[in-house]
């Protein structure tokens, strides 16, 4: 019992923190409003946890294997990310309400996992922190995914309701920019270990 509380616990913490699923439902929630944003958070809530199955029964083994790959990952990930930045950044009031800026959709949220640098950090942390090998492994695995499930439907919803209600604050055009410019060098922010690390390997 007491793991399973401290896997809730992890879960949580890890889910409510700052990250670029966090960021990105929140500007999508003050663009878009709750009802457009659900395929998004509901591609979150599935995805995370897919991606900790497939890495809880050996995934990871293969990036131990061909490490080239997982840097290629990391740096479609961070091209990827800069590249939704740039697009909540630019992204006018005027277009809100229109077809021409849509939300992320559920099949791009799920996909998304796999190039999110913070999803990375949490599945593998807590693959590596909660489960033991043996037997149980499968069972440990399957609760550790079911408890992100939850844990990161409450806590990307409580940044997706806010982001919302944002929204009837920020009336004026201006700090609809304004906003959306901090959204995007916040999740540029969230990728700087990442970058600063790609960086030191490729480019000094």
């Amino acid at each position: 019992m007491e793991l399973y509380l401290a896997i809730l616990l992890f879960t949580a913490t890890a889910s409510i923190t700052p990250g670029p699923n966090n960021i990105m439902i929140m500007a999508s929630g003050i663009n878009f409003g709750i009802q457009k944003s659900l395929p998004h958070l509901l591609g979150i809530c599935l995805g995370f946890p897919i991606m900790v199955i497939a890495i809880g029964l050996g995934f990871g083994l293969v990036f131990q294997t061909y490490p080239l790959l997982h840097e290629l990952i990391k740096v479609i990930g961070v091209i990827y990310l800069l590249y939704l930045a740039w697009l909540i950044a630019s992204a006018k009031p005027s277009a809100i309400s229109t077809d021409a800026s849509k939300p992320l959709r559920f099949q791009q949220a799920v996909l998304f996992q796999w190039v999110n640098p913070k999803a990375w950090v949490m599945a593998t942390g807590a693959i590596s922190a909660y489960t033991s090998s043996g037997d149980g492994m499968l069972g440990q695995v399957l609760f550790i995914a079911f408890a992100f499930s939850i844990t990161a439907g409450v806590s990307v919803g409580i940044w997706l309701i806010f982001g919302a209600g944002l929204k009837r604050c920020l009336d004026d055009p201006l700090h609809y920019r304004a906003f959306n410019i901090a959204m995007a060098i916040l999740l540029v922010s969230s990728m700087s270990p990442v970058i600063a690390t790609l960086i030191k390997q490729y480019l000094i």
